[in-house]
């Protein structure tokens, strides 16, 4: 992290009364049933995957049988009426339990594990035969997925780790841009605006960096989060919004309407108090798409009222991008901002529901 000195100053979030806003978010559309974008959204509509037309070249560096299987998969999906997201959640777990690979052998935790999902020799995803076959081990997994409450609201990896309960629950996380690179390849759809901003990203990152859908509004009024407009809290919350699946009006989560005790969410001050209030896992770990929270004062934070930012990305050496609004002095406060930041820096991380707190795996 830049010392306090020569880095950006984390000016106050704010809180401001309700106010409505009608969104129109238009995406525009590839070959497939699913248009541009709606590969990651909940409830978007199915691919499917000529397995017979295969790219001749490496897709996200996976390419032969590998993308067969990928193909399968998603044509598991469609059969099960799966949204476009459904099918891409599988895509990404086979990627991180075979690299898409029918595996006759498990590892250390599994060794009687197989096959694309490596599902185990326990009778509940069928025969030795099912295992390895990539369409039945695809419809096993995606019945089980179908099982979990409220899945396509979940992050992917979350969702994934919900069926196969994997020790890191983050694990399938890294492969999600991936599985949607191969998705949209072999189903024939765009993830792309017209201006080339990507419209799929990981959880927490949009793909785009500064999309905040009232970035040019005026500063001081109430935003459709019952935010003041460009705070740092205002900001924080649409990224949490996004990542419940929630990105035009009437918003999941609102300040008026966070807390189920009927207290606001408030200043950034508050925020640690309103995710005990919900209930919702806080740590000391970065991950993707968690919300950085900042006591007042810490690591140059305003001394009243502190400062909330999202996690864009976590760096090999542990500390993480940081991106954010109303983090630099003026002129150029209530703007988007991005910066590393050592982890220890921040007072703690809030971690979304489904999440189990990192500390607790």
């Amino acid at each position: 992290m830049q010392s306090r000195k020569s880095g950006p100053v984390l000016v106050a979030g704010a809180i401001a009364a309700p106010v409505a806003l009608v969104l129109s978010i238009v995406l525009l559309g590839g070959g497939s049933e699913a248009d541009a974008a709606s590969v990651c959204s909940p409830g978007s509509e199915s691919v499917i995957a000529d397995t017979g037309e295969l790219p001749k070249v490496p897709v996200a560096g996976y390419q032969g049988d590998q993308l067969k299987n990928a193909a399968m998969i998603i044509n598991a999906g469609k059969a099960l009426h799966l949204s476009a997201r459904g099918q891409t959640i599988g895509v990404m777990t086979a990627m991180g339990e075979s690299g898409l690979k029918v595996l006759d052998h498990g590892d250390g935790p599994g060794p009687d594990s197989r096959g694309l999902f490596q599902q185990r020799d326990n009778g509940a995803w069928g025969t030795y035969g099912d295992r390895m076959n990539p369409s039945i081990s695809a419809t096993h997994f995606f019945k089980s997925l179908q099982k979990v409450d409220g899945w396509e609201q979940l992050e992917p990896t979350m969702a994934a780790h919900r069926v196969q309960r994997n020790a890191d629950p983050y694990h399938y996380e890294r492969y999600w841009p991936v599985a949607v690179e191969v998705v949209a390849a072999l189903g024939d759809v765009k993830t792309a605006e017209a201006n080339g901003d990507s419209s799929c990203g990981i959880p927490g990152e949009s793909g785009k960096g500064d999309d905040l859908p009232w970035r040019t509004a005026t500063i001081g009024l109430a935003s459709p989060l019952g935010m003041f407009n460009r705070e740092c809290v205002d900001f924080a919350l649409w990224r949490v919004n996004q990542q419940l699946g929630s990105s035009i009006a009437p918003f999941k989560v609102h300040n008026s309407t966070f807390r189920p005790d009927g207290e606001r969410l408030g200043s950034a001050l508050t925020w640690e108090d309103g995710w005990d209030a919900k209930g919702w896992p806080t740590g000391k770990t970065p991950y993707v798409g968690a919300v950085v929270w900042y006591a007042p004062g810490a690591g140059g934070a305003d001394s009243t009222y502190g400062h909330v930012a999202i996690v864009k990305a976590v760096n090999a050496d542990g500390s993480f991008l940081e991106e954010g609004y109303n983090g630099n002095p003026a002129p150029n406060d209530h703007t988007y901002y991005t910066r590393t930041v050592q982890n220890g820096t921040p007072s703690a991380f809030l971690y979304l529901p489904g999440s189990d707190s990192p500390e607790e795996r």
